[in-house]
């Protein structure tokens, strides 16, 4: 499959519910959805295109909530492939992609323990950097600590 075809594949599978679009260049494309379709985009990307889970990254914005990108790549294609998801504070919370996407879970963990952010449904939220007796909502990496 061409890179031009994967990106008339999404684009047709999911008409509607992708905010916005944006090719940064020839090889880095974001696309903004909705938290609550992550799970169905990420499944349908990973599973129906055969791409290839790369890591998440999260940043904490000046708008007020936290970013999640979930990159993504297909094998021979020079090109990532970026879900961002916006996620409000002051409680961020989405679906965990470790049901569908086995190596999201640690990056998943560490994002919870560093921002904040609730996986709901996580197979394992305990913690992964931080000692244990790590004070409760206490987030290293929030704008707001």
């Amino acid at each position: 499959m061409t890179w031009n075809e994967i990106k008339a594949d999404i684009k047709g599978a999911f008409d509607g519910k992708i905010l916005k679009w944006h090719e940064h260049n020839d090889t880095r494309i974001y696309v903004d959805i909705e938290p609550a379709d992550l799970v169905e985009f990420s499944r349908y990307i990973f599973e129906k295109l055969g791409s290839r889970f790369i890591i998440a990254s999260a940043v904490d914005t000046p708008r007020g909530g936290i970013e999640i990108l979930y990159h993504f790549d297909f094998f021979k294609l020079p090109q990532v492939f970026s879900l961002r998801v916006f996620l409000p504070k002051p409680k961020p919370e989405v679906e965990s992609l470790a049901s569908v996407i086995k190596g999201t879970e640690w990056i998943e963990r560490e994002m919870a323990e560093l921002f904040g952010i609730t996986f709901s449904n996580h197979p394992n939220p305990v913690h992964l950097l931080l000692p244990d007796d790590w004070p409760e909502g206490n987030y290293p990496l929030r704008r707001d600590q």
